[in-house]
């Protein structure tokens, strides 16, 4: 599973300097509530996921949405991607 890569990633991005990898519960949310992220951090987030894995997003899709829900869902959008 990419779930701990995925936290790094976030941390990483978003310089979250004050949070662990151990501090991200994989089945949080990430938007409002559980990390509080917003629009913004969504695009960082993704360019950075499209940059080191190289997988696809759209922006304006429900999927995209869907899959930017927890850590989980991110790392299961990596490896059905296939992409490392």
């Amino acid at each position: 599973m990419f779930e701990q890569e995925v936290k790094e990633l976030i941390i990483e991005v978003l310089q979250l300097e004050d949070i662990a990898p151990d501090d991200i519960d994989n089945e949080a949310p990430l938007f409002v509530e559980g990390l509080g992220l917003d629009s913004i951090d969504a695009l960082e987030l993704g360019v950075a996921l499209q940059k080191r894995y190289g997988i696809s997003l759209s922006a304006d899709s429900a999927d995209t949405r869907r899959h930017f829900a927890s850590v989980r869902a991110l790392a299961a959008l990596v490896e059905s991607q296939g992409k490392k």
